[in-house]
């Protein structure tokens, strides 16, 4: 379909990773709603397929327990999880899990049938369920697609979501731009953005060309609550080669024993640390030894091919044999830990506005995501959404990340036992238009912030570097702002780049707000982590 609907949905969901498609299915499926789904791409083309690790959720009673998945996803969050969301997590993953295997997800098991669980980063245990050794996002946006495409009232395919329709103090749709060119307003009760993260924010990045944070964009610009985008989870066995997005080298290879070496050939690390203390082990190391890379060594695993064929097969097309060659990796953007603030509904600070996925900020990652966490999020509140809305809930209530909104403390404190405060930030002032229209190509543009991003925002930063990167990000925004002045129309890769200066200049303002270093947040000029700051940053 590619007008708006005749008829106004029960439901819009804005991209088509996990996290969406869960929902809809649910919504059609279960509760007989009329549902659209809007993509700006392909409906498989999710970032979800890039997902390689598995989903993080106990199958098994013994020798793991719920109660050690929550501990882990603590201690990974650096003190910012809300204790309650990660509860809701790890008590409702296992069953989401089961309803994609019921849908026709297929799971890599042992031979007498049980599921094989791996161990990645910051796990304690093993508890990691994964298709084809490395190709769990593909194979679990195979089976959402299907039930999608069999539910849904209406699939916006290459639609492009401009900005976000406000009546009356509510979202009621989004105006768009369809594959022909043409503006269309898709008008619904209820929006669900699940559009992903901005990996594409930065140079070097595991996320596909379609990650240019444009949920978060469009909630920054309708004055919608955004907390914790200054926390960017950079994975750290992204392949080192010219590629982009950087070819993904699994968490899953760590925990089945690869090592990581310095450029001498030594171990530097414990490669199950989580994702931002190997990341900054391995900056260090390539800064004392002036290299650019290190190496993740695989060479003893046994049947790689096997075990890993997506990951052999990617190698093999760089010339890579991972049974003799050591691999050259370094840390890559790879995660938003931050997004649209959601109680633990999903319900977002604009009625009718609803979020979940890597778009959202539940309270479950906190300062840093847990290995295989995401796609577990995605699978448990998108659903849940779907369940408020079906009882007719409006507005957001105070709980999960919601408490730093609601909770009346400007300062920050938290608002009871396991949970955390907020200390409200303004939004970056809108740039003003520049005297004359750009004359680069917007490739150039959107290359500029995104060298300027890594530079100055990257796994390690400080003021000096954040003011810079903030500065060509302002730079960006204003050619934007040229353009829309001029009453032209706005291409869409203009209003991806309007996308990405929008969701920079929060990641600026938040990283420089913050005079600490915590979890996937490192500052070179603070480099301590500081009690009196384990608050969100929300930006309202």
């Amino acid at each position: 379909m590619t007008e708006g609907a005749a008829v106004e949905l029960d439901l819009l969901v804005l991209g088509s990773g996990v996290a969406g498609l869960s929902a809809a299915v649910r919504a059609a499926d279960v509760h007989n709603m009329r549902v659209g789904v809007l993509t700006k791409g392909e409906l498989p083309q999710a970032t979800t397929r890039w997902a390689q690790g598995g989903v993080a959720a106990v199958l098994r009673d013994d020798p793991d327990s719920t109660d050690l998945h929550l501990a882990d996803t603590l201690a990974c969050g650096a003190g910012l999880c809300d204790t309650e969301a990660v509860r809701v997590l790890v008590d409702e993953g296992p069953a989401r899990v089961l309803e994609l295997i019921a849908l026709g997800a297929a799971f890599d098991r042992d031979p007498d049938g049980t599921l094989q669980l791996a161990r990645e980063g910051g796990h304690s245990q093993p508890r990691i369920v994964h298709a084809g050794g490395a190709a769990t996002g593909a194979e679990v946006e195979r089976a959402l697609v299907v039930a999608a495409q069999r539910g849904a009232a209406a699939l916006y395919e290459h639609h492009f979501a401009v900005d976000l329709v406000v009546e009356g103090g509510r979202c009621r749709g989004v105006t768009a731009v369809g594959p022909d060119g043409r503006p269309v307003t898709v008008r619904a009760a209820n929006v669900l953005v699940t559009t992903g993260g901005a990996g594409q924010l930065y140079s070097v990045t595991t996320n596909p060309l379609e990650a240019t944070g444009d949920g978060i964009a469009m909630a920054l610009r309708a004055g919608v609550a955004v907390a914790d985008v200054e926390f960017v989870q950079f994975h750290p066995t992204a392949l080192h080669h010219e590629a982009m997005p950087r070819p993904l080298l699994s968490e899953a290879l760590r925990g089945h024993g690869a090592l990581l070496r310095d450029g001498r050939g030594e171990r530097f690390v414990d490669e199950l640390q989580p994702r931002d203390v190997v990341s900054r082990a391995e900056v260090e190391v390539m800064l004392a030894q002036d290299i650019d890379h290190v190496f993740l060594d695989a060479r003893h695993l046994e049947d790689f091919a096997a075990r890993f064929p997506t990951i052999a097969a990617a190698l093999g097309e760089v010339g890579l044999d991972p049974t003799v060659d050591l691999l050259p990796v370094a840390p890559a953007a790879h995660y938003t830990c931050g997004g649209v603030v959601t109680d633990l509904d999903g319900s977002s600070s604009l009625p009718g506005l609803w979020a979940a996925g890597e778009a959202a900020c539940t309270g479950v990652h906190g300062a840093n995501r847990l290995a295989s966490n995401s796609l577990l999020e995605g699978m448990v509140f998108g659903p849940r959404a779907v369940e408020a809305i079906e009882r007719g809930q409006v507005g957001a209530g105070a709980t999960g990340a919601m408490r730093a909104v609601l909770g009346d403390d400007p300062e920050g404190r938290p608002v009871g036992p396991g949970t955390v405060g907020g200390r409200l930030l303004a939004r970056p002032a809108p740039v003003p238009p520049s005297a004359h229209l750009p004359v680069e190509g917007w490739d150039k543009i959107r290359d500029r912030l995104q060298r300027a991003m890594s530079a100055g925002a990257g796994v390690v930063r400080d003021a000096a570097t954040l003011a810079e990167a903030g500065a060509v990000a302002d730079a960006a925004a204003a050619a934007v702002a040229t353009v829309v002045a001029s009453g032209e129309a706005l291409r869409t890769e203009v209003s991806e780049v309007a996308n990405l200066a929008e969701v920079a200049r929060a990641v600026v303002a938040t990283a420089t707000a913050r005079t600490e270093s915590r979890g996937a947040h490192s500052r070179r000029d603070h480099p301590l982590t500081d009690p009196a700051q384990r608050h969100r940053l929300v930006l309202a």
